[in-house]
Order: C-alpha cells, then structure tokens, then sequence
C-alpha cells in the first residue's frame, strides 16, 4: 500500500475475529471512515490502515473495539501472546468438552449403557460443553446478531442451544425425566420429546476441534518475525575510552560506539572495522558461500558470524535502522499482504443461516396449525439439528489434519489451509541456490598440478599449511586430503594467514604459499590466472614457483537435476534466485537445466523480484533456506522451506521439506508437497460439496415430518462420518515414482558450482 506525504500508516493487532466474515465487517466499517483506506488480513489478524492525519489512532481503535472485537498496535511478542492465548484456551475448552461428550454420546445411543436416571447425568454433563466450551461461539454469534449478520458460529450456537434447552425442557417437563427411560430410535414418526443432549455436545467438540487447529495454523505467522526479532545478539562487548571493554544489552549500543567480536560471536550491529582482520559469516543473510573477507574500513552487518580473529567495529546503525531490523519489516510486511483466505463455509453461512431460520420458523407455525404444539417443536428442532453445520465444520479441518499428517510422514511440512489453497495455483517457482540447490558445503572439487608436479604432494601440503586455519575453504582442502590420503597430515611451522589472500607456512622445510594470485603476486610469483570456472581457484606454490592449483565448490544436492526435471513436468516456471555471483548461479543453474538465472541479489531484491513475477500476472513459490530468504518466502503466493536452514526462513514459509535420502535433504519432496497440496485441496472441496448437499437433502425432508430430532442427529453424525472417512482417504495418497527416464538422466556427479 502505498502512500502520500499526508497519509499515515497504521497497523492494528485485531482480536476476536472468527472467520473471514469478520475481517470483511471490520474493513467495510473502517473504510466507512472519511480518509481511510483499511485492509483486514484474517489469516495474520493484522489491519493495515491507510488515513489521513485527521484520523488518531484511537479513533480507528475505538471504531473496531465499537464492533465488539479489540484491537492494538501489533508488535511479535504481542503477536506470541496473543496467539498462545487464543490456541491455549481453545485447547482447554477442546479437552473438557471431549471429557464430557464421549459419555454423553455413549450413554444416549447405548440403551444397555442407560442406568436409572442416567438422563439427568448425561444433562449435567452437558451443560458444561453446551455454556462454558462452546462459549467462543455463543459470543460470535451474539456479536454478528448485534450488527444484523450471521455465520456458520451462529449455526453452531443455535444447533448446540436448541439441543440442549430442547432436551432439557423435556427432561423436566414430560415422561423423559422419570427412572428406567429408554431412548427409542423412532425414524419417521413419533415426535414424543427424545433427548438430545448428545447433539448439543458433540457438534460443540468437533467444531471446537477444527477451530483449535486452524488456530494453531494461522498465530503461527507470527513466529517468523519474533524469529527475525531474535536473532541478533543480546549483549555487547562495549570498548570505553581508555581500552576497557564492559558487557552491556544491545539496547544501550549507540552509533559511534566502539564494540569488540570474538571469533564465533555476531556483530552486534552493523558498523565499520575499527581493527583488526576476520573471516566474516554472512551466509545468513546473503546466501555467499564463502565468508567474506574483513578488515579495517570495511563494512559489516548486525547477526552476521566472526569466524576468525578479533575485531572492533564501531557501530554505524542501531535498532530499528540495522540491515536485520529492515527484513524483520520485509516479512512482517510481505505476511500481512497475503490474500485473505476467503472461506467458502463462511460465505455461503452468511445466506444459509438465515435461510434455515425462516424455515425452522415457518415450519413450527405450519404444524402449528395441523398438530399438537409439541409436534411442531419437534419438526422444528429437527430442522435445526439436521441443519446443524457438523459435517461443514469438519470439512477442512479433518481433509487439512490428514493431509498434513500424510505430508508430514513423506518429510513435507504444511502450514495450513493457505498453503494448500496457493498449491493448486502456482505457475512459477523460484529457486534459491546456496543450501537449497546446493548443500551450502564446501568441497574440493579438482585438484590440477603443473606436469612436474604430483597430485597427491600438492594436495597434501596445501592441507597441512590449510589445517592451521579455520576457514571454511581451508576445512574443505584438509577434507580433501584425509579422505584421500588416509593419514595425519605433516605439521605447518610458522604458519601465517593473510585475510582475503590466503595463508602461508612451511612444511618439511618447504616454504608453502597457498591462496589467491594477488598473494602469489606479493611473493614475486607471476599467475595466469584460471578463468572460465564458477568454481573458487586455490592457488599453491612453493620454492619460489606455482606449482598447480585446487578447485573449490559447493556441492550440488543429487536431487536437484530430477526436482528441476518434475517440476517442469508439472508444467511450472523454474527460476534460479540467488546472492551469489553470476557464474557460480551460471555453474549450477547448468548442470540442473534452469535457463532463467538472477544472480547477485540482496534479501531486498529477492522480495522484490518475487513481488515483481506476481505484478507481472505469476502466481510464485519460492523456496529458499536462508535468513537472506525469509522476506521472498512471505512475499511468494507459496513460501517452501528446506529444514536444513535457518528458523527464520521455516517460520516464514508455507511448507518446509525435512525429507532426506542419504543424508541430505531430498528436494524431490517439494514436488510432492505441491501435488500433495493440491489433492488436499481437492478433498476438501468435495467434502464441502457433500456437506452443502446433505444440508440441501435433508432440511426439507426434516420440515415435511419425515425426519425426526433422532433421525436428524443420526443422519448428521453419518454426514460428519462420511467427511471423516473421504478425508481419510488421503492417507493412502503416494508420491509419483521417479521415472527410468528422470533416473538416467540424473547426474553422476555431485558436485557444482558454489
């Protein structure tokens, strides 16, 4: 949302609603106000709210706490409670009513199970679940009552009301009440005041069920951003004027302070080396494979590692204005501007609710009319129960359980019914490199001597001089040579590094240089250099003269070339997305068939190449692993996550992949999870249709005395029943095999450009 220099920005935490007709009330009042312009996002529970200054805060507060929900400034630890709040006291109203309805429902449709007076027991057991757990759905109803709406929460409120006053009245005012009672089954006649607690208790439980788990599903977008908001460090070694170094909260870090990092410590913020030299981590939050290179002057970013020596940085940004601070807003911004998730349910509630009203009612006065007044409450309550939106409010829930829990068994992680719902649409998907593509692990990928030169000598004295160090290239070299070799590797005297060249040391009385060729060039050792490679180029030499040189690169995962291959297959876009250099995303992008490669590219212009496809008409998943990927996951239609990366970037996915074969991750499984998806969606759209259908069949066999409140509540456990049972079905969903075709034509090596 854009806006002029005399509009203001605002968000509202919004608390209270219950289903997307709520989030719609909410933005239609808003945008009833002079100057606003509101967007309410029911799956984040956030409203982003464009007004002019004349508009305070309070006003669009007041608005919404006017409508009976609340509202607030967001912010993720708000965000944290909120969410624990509403999914805990979901949780404990779920589990008294489950305690409670499992007796009820075994008591009333068991006549061996009904002892002497065993009605009154059931009542009392039902009163709890039919007032206190279903509560949440009492007050939404009320709540929609007051502002002339109604929902499926005001099906469930009546459904569960009318059962239960129903059977209560006829506990205390006819024959039901007395000893030795035994419920009849009586389908088609007989209207002689049967007890239907059972039906108040259990359409309260399994109604609470769904709601527990799409409440679970939809605080968790929170999570990213208190994640990002985690992330950097907690404390700081401050340097005071006169060399003393004090321990402080990042809180009281200024601009312009001095502040000391250790080797395996983050920068505190971002800031200018001071002293001191380093190999700096930033893979986080760029995707480089290979830690940079710092020294005096150069620039450095808060969260990222020291891998190496002592540096003292002097801060340059602090709190809101860091480089972590900005893509903590890119994916709290890019989560709030999800679609909303238009539940068919609701939607069409908003129509049926009132319609099932005037029938209750217009069939009550016409049997009014031609029977006895409790003949015409009966048909009427079985109006009412056979209404009841059961079977309507199992419908996701169960097809989204069952579907996650399928996914979840083949290491595909779902989160939630947007997910599948943005599954079923994407035609593009865009592709990280580093740790996603790749393993992020660096190995030794060639190792080229000069023709007088032996492979192993050089390989080996380039290991023992690299073992000294702690660079992640020198792990990959020593790797190399233990894996080779088999043996301990020669001690490195006078071992020297020369950050951002290379190191250098001697190794059986051998003066041993290995690094880049400006280091080689500083010993007076001229270099043509190896160009036409992604690949990083080591070069060794001793005695005055280069000697050959040793390849290094990340490692490319074996399921990248067959995932590339599938997801074209499905008729996708595939996408190469990445903050490494052109040709080492040149290198990889080759050996997996992507055509299309954008390289070099910071975490805010991953989010923006991701929001550009979706202007120019894509629908887009992204699939990334980094913290440098997190505000693209948020910003695609689909965020996938690989589980081997950051919390950041699984918080603020849709999917995360933890499936692995051999040891590293199995991208093969992003392709399921998008077919998986998809068949989820598909079972919930057929289960929803048999829900509207049975609702169609039966209220008006209800209406013309045909179905009985016995008949009724039968004839909506088996609807519920039958959605459990399709739902069910997709435990038995499979993967598609890997074709003989995809199998020959995967790679042999494993090996890629960084």
């Amino acid at each position: 949302m854009t806006t002029t220099v005399d509009q203001l920005l605002t968000s509202l935490t919004i608390g209270g609603m219950t289903c997307a007709a709520c989030a719609n009330r909410i933005e239609r009042k808003l945008n009833r106000i002079d100057g606003v312009r509101a967007t309410v996002n029911f799956a984040t529970a956030i409203a982003t709210v464009e007004h002019t200054p004349a508009v305070a805060v309070p006003d669009l507060v007041a608005t919404v706490t006017a409508m009976g929900y609340t509202a607030r400034p967001p912010a993720p630890a708000t965000i944290a409670e909120d969410g624990d709040h509403v999914t805990s006291d979901m949780g404990r109203r779920l589990l008294v009513a489950a305690a409670f309805a499992v007796p009820v429902v075994v008591v009333s449709m068991t006549p061996a199970a009904q002892f002497p007076y065993w009605q009154w027991v059931v009542a009392m057991l039902t009163a709890p679940v039919a007032a206190w757990a279903g509560w949440p759905f009492h007050r939404a109803a009320l709540t929609n009552a007051r502002h002339g709406a109604a929902t499926m929460d005001t099906l469930v409120s009546l459904g569960a009301l009318v059962s239960f006053l129903w059977s209560l009245w006829a506990l205390l005012a006819t024959p039901a009440g007395r000893p030795g009672l035994r419920m009849s089954l009586s389908w088609f006649s007989g209207h002689d005041h049967p007890l239907y607690f059972e039906v108040g208790a259990a359409l309260v439980t399994f109604l609470l069920a769904g709601r527990w788990l799409e409440a679970r599903a939809r605080y968790r977008a929170g999570s990213a951003v208190r994640s990002l908001a985690q992330l950097g460090a907690k404390d700081v070694a401050v340097l005071d004027a006169n060399g003393t170094e004090r321990r402080t909260p990042i809180t009281d870090l200024r601009v312009g302070d001095l502040f000391v990092v250790r080797p395996g410590e983050k920068i505190a913020t971002d800031g200018v080396v001071e002293a001191g030299v380093s190999a700096v981590d930033v893979a986080l939050l760029t995707g480089e494979s290979v830690p940079v290179e710092v020294g005096p002057g150069s620039a450095v970013t808060g969260a990222t590692v020291n891998t190496g020596g002592r540096l003292v940085v002097r801060a340059s940004r602090v709190g809101a204005d860091t480089r972590l601070a900005q893509i903590t807003r890119l994916v709290a911004e890019a989560q709030a501007g999800k679609a909303r998730i238009q539940r068919l349910a609701d939607e069409v509630a908003g129509i049926f609710v009132p319609f099932v009203l005037v029938i209750a009612l217009a069939t009550f006065a016409g049997w009014l009319v031609l029977a006895p007044t409790a003949t015409a409450v009966g048909v009427a309550v079985a109006v009412l129960i056979v209404a009841c939106p059961c079977a309507l409010g199992l419908a996701t829930p169960t097809a989204l359980l069952v579907g996650t829990g399928r996914g979840a068994q083949l290491g595909v992680l779902i989160r939630g019914v947007a997910a599948l719902e943005s599954a079923r649409r994407i035609d593009t998907i865009v592709l990280d490199k580093t740790g996603t593509l790749t393993t992020g692990r660096m190995r030794v990928t060639g190792v080229h001597p000069l023709p007088e030169v032996n492979s192993s000598d050089l390989l080996r004295l380039a290991a023992a001089v690299e073992a000294c160090s702690e660079h992640p290239v020198a792990h990959a070299i020593v790797i190399a040579a233990g894996a080779e070799h088999g043996r301990d590797l020669p001690q490195a005297d006078g071992f020297r590094a020369e950050p951002g060249l290379g190191a250098r040391g001697t190794v059986d009385q051998v003066r041993v240089t290995i690094g880049n060729a400006r280091l080689l060039a500083l010993d007076g050792i001229s270099v043509d250099e190896v160009t036409g490679t992604a690949d990083t180029v080591v070069y060794v030499a001793w005695d005055g003269q280069l000697r050959g040189w040793i390849t290094i690169a990340d490692t490319l995962r074996e399921s990248a070339g067959p995932t590339v291959r599938r997801l074209r297959a499905l008729g996708l876009r595939p996408v190469l997305l990445t903050g490494d250099s052109l040709a080492a995303a040149g290198g990889v992008a080759a050996q997996v068939g992507l055509t299309e490669v954008i390289a070099e590219v910071t975490p805010e212009a991953k989010a923006a190449t991701v929001r550009r496809l979706r202007d120019e008409g894509a629908t887009v998943a992204m699939v990334g692993d980094g913290v440098n990927d997190a505000a693209a996951l948020a910003e695609a239609d689909l965020g996938v996550a690989i589980a081997t990366g950051s919390d950041i970037a699984i918080e603020a996915s849709d999917v995360t992949i933890v499936r692995a074969n051999a040891g590293t991750v199995d991208l093969t499984a992003v392709v399921d999870a998008l077919t998986l998806a998809r068949a989820t969606l598909r079972t919930i759209k057929v289960n929803l249709f048999w829900a509207f259908a049975y609702n169609s069949l039966m209220i008006p066999l209800a209406a013309v005395g045909l179905v009985t409140p016995m008949l009724a509540a039968a004839a909506m456990a088996c609807s519920s029943l039958l959605v459990v049972l399709n739902s069910l079905r997709l435990f038995r969903w499979r993967p598609a095999a890997v074709t003989a075709g995809e199998a020959a034509k995967q790679p042999a090596t494993t090996t890629a450009a960084r």
